[in-house]
């Protein structure tokens, strides 16, 4: 008989290989063969992701002031409104219109939000609405269980992959596909430029107390993790706890204390009801910040069109639960 195994060293040399290629996709997501679908996590890969979440602990030695704070407020609402009203009601669901200067400064805001490109989001969540809820569904916490669809999925060889089958509409943007294959590029000056904003003043005005280690860390590491758990608590929490208004062919619940931390997303069986509206918050008193984030772009002339919630399918009849 044959023995077809692999020898030890064509083995070590495909290790090697597969060590490369995920370095090499810290920064350009397209470097080396298309991923294969795999559930297995990308450890080497997930590098950057980890370490993110480590260099929170460096606030117990830069310590805070109120424009540490303030800074890493803002650009978590910055950043929040550019996943919520554009990585999601724009690109994965055309909820309105805009120019292709205006879509691309959003998509630049998104991409500094550490949550990858908008080809990638939006060809992921298009497939989340095909399958929701479904052993095909990726991140489906009925399914999957709590901590592979709040943060498993993302960190998985299948979840890095985008399928650009879904996305054509969004593949003819080379500005889109750029920014979607070098994903790191924009965080990574994000934080270069809150370290410089530190020092600059720490130098110009030391009453602030404030330097760059500080921002960095409250302004980049902090609110960005911060940032990230809140947006993906919509595929963890938002499919399990909450509200049933409409009888949807999914789990999706809504929870208004996730609506208040996601700008809205916690409406989400009224999103999954008709995803196509670029208002979430059916009711008056359930509050969308991110609409009227887009009323407020729509009043200055930056976006148009925006679809509103059919009366008839506002108005059925409530499901119990």
């Amino acid at each position: 008989m044959i023995d077809r195994s692999p020898s030890p060293g064509t083995a070590n040399t495909t290790t090697t290989r597969d060590a490369w290629r995920s370095l090499r996709r810290w920064f350009d997501a397209d470097a080396g063969e298309p991923l294969a679908a795999s559930d297995a996590i990308d450890w080497l890969r997930i590098v950057p992701f980890a370490a993110l979440h480590l260099a929170c602990i460096a606030v117990f030695w830069v310590g805070y002031s109120p424009i540490a704070l303030a800074i890493a407020v803002l650009l978590y609402a910055a950043r929040m409104f550019a996943i919520t009203g554009f990585y999601h009601r724009y690109f994965s669901h055309k909820a309105f219109r805009t120019s292709r200067a205006t879509q691309f400064a959003f998509a630049l805001l998104g991409a500094a939000s550490v949550q990858r490109g908008p080809l990638w989001w939006a060809a992921h969540h298009r497939n989340h609405h095909r399958h929701s809820d479904t052993a095909s569904d990726i991140h489906s916490p009925l399914i999957h269980g709590f901590w592979w669809s709040h943060v498993g999925w993302f960190l998985s060889k299948r979840g890095f992959a985008t399928d650009r089958q879904q996305i054509p509409d969004l593949m003819r943007f080379p500005e889109l596909r750029w920014l979607d294959r070098f994903d790191l590029l924009v965080p990574l000056l994000l934080a270069i430029a809150l370290y410089a904003l530190g020092e600059l003043l720490a130098t110009t005005s030391p009453q602030l107390g404030t330097n760059g280690p500080q921002l960095l860390v409250w302004g980049f590491f902090i609110s960005t993790i911060v940032l990230f758990h809140a947006t993906v608590t919509i595929n963890s929490l938002a499919h399990r706890w909450g509200s049933r208004r409409f009888a949807t062919r999914d789990n999706s619940r809504n929870n208004w204390l996730l609506a208040l931390l996601t700008f809205g997303e916690g409406w989400h069986n009224n999103h999954h009801h008709f995803p196509g509206s670029a208002r979430q918050g059916f009711r008056w008193w359930e509050i969308d910040l991110t609409y009227y984030g887009l009323r407020l772009l729509a009043a200055l002339g930056l976006v148009w069109d925006l679809k509103p919630v059919p009366v008839q399918l506002r108005n059925v009849r409530f499901e119990a639960g």
